[in-house]
């Protein structure tokens, strides 16, 4: 059986789910649904990112000149 979390990362986590509530007024279905809704912004974002560099762009999205790393 695998090993646990230490104490300190769990409670981390813990926290980090008591706060996530609060802010949502402690709506349980308000507070997954504002993850969720993060995660898939953030999911967003890194496939743009993962354009932008399989492109070839730099990051202000202009060509890379050629001969550059």
């Amino acid at each position: 059986m695998a090993e646990s979390a230490p104490l300190a990362t769990n409670d981390h986590y813990e926290q980090a789910c008591d706060q996530a509530i609060a802010m949502c007024g402690g709506n349980l279905r308000g507070a997954i649904k504002a993850l969720i809704m993060a995660n898939e912004y953030l999911e967003t974002e890194l496939e743009e990112l993962q354009a932008l560099v399989s492109g070839g762009l730099t990051r202000t999205g202009s060509p890379r000149a050629k001969g550059a790393a």
